[in-house]
């Protein structure tokens, strides 16, 4: 597994709305809010139809990257971030907007998806600081963990075990979440929470997950002994996500 070399073209697939009338039914809610998802909607950013419902509205996607520790002052310090769902780029770009780390890493499979990301890093001036990966983010994380020499060299030096944060903001299913009161993290697809920690373990994780999660299974990935701390972040005085922080 290495990097892309270069820029992944534009394909068909990867859109940019000039007008709501253009805007297919089920993704013209995401269009009025276009200007919360990219500030610079304008400047030609691009997404693929179903991009529109995973992106991180960035002033959510800021606040999250200012606030996860970087571990300046820790030994070892944390020098690396993966962006596990790299997507069409939100969190990626406030990872790397954020200057908080020397590595910004994003894994996205769809290649029309990743090419979306890696123009709208442009349009955000961040491009030449994140290293985008094509391919599956599980993959990674089996070859990190247990065949480092199927990685490129590259990778293998910016991504030290005891110096990588991993970030997970995976698909949640669909939007048939926002009608639990309480949500079941075991029925989240095509990743529950059981395989994304058991995945992420032992590194460092962060876990961008729906609002009405169920703490009580969050809780229990907690090392013995110790805490994991849970944040909601919010819009406009109402809860888009909540975030858990396991250490490693």
């Amino acid at each position: 597994m290495k990097p892309v070399t270069g820029k992944l073209p534009l394909s068909e697939e990867c859109l940019h709305y000039d007008d709501v009338s253009e805007v297919p039914p089920n993704l013209q809610k995401y269009f009025h809010q276009r200007y919360s998802i990219f500030q610079f909607y304008d400047y030609d950013i691009r997404l693929t139809n179903d991009a529109w419902f995973g992106v991180t509205p960035e002033p959510l996607a800021s606040r999250l990257a200012n606030d996860l520790p970087s571990h300046l002052d820790s030994t070892p310090r944390r020098t690396t971030i993966v962006d596990l769902f790299g997507g069409a780029g939100g969190n990626t770009i406030a990872f790397a907007l954020s200057e908080k780390w020397d590595h910004v890493i994003s894994i996205e499979r769809d290649a029309s998806t990743l090419a979306c990301a890696q123009h709208n890093a442009e349009v955000y001036g961040v491009s030449e600081y994140i290293t985008f990966i094509h391919g599956d983010c599980l993959d990674f994380l089996d070859r990190l963990k247990h065949h480092p020499e199927s990685l490129d060299p590259s990778l293998r030096e910016k991504c030290e075990m005891d110096k990588t944060v991993l970030f997970a903001s995976p698909p949640w299913g669909g939007v048939d979440y926002k009608d639990q009161d309480v949500f079941d993290l075991s029925t989240m697809e095509p990743y529950n929470l059981e395989v994304l920690h058991e995945k992420c373990s032992p590194l460092e994780h962060v876990l961008y997950l729906p609002r009405t999660s169920d703490l009580r299974q969050i809780a229990k990935l907690a090392p013995e002994g110790e805490k994991i701390e849970v944040v909601q972040y919010c819009m406009e005085g109402a809860s888009k996500a909540m975030v858990a922080l396991i250490p490693a």
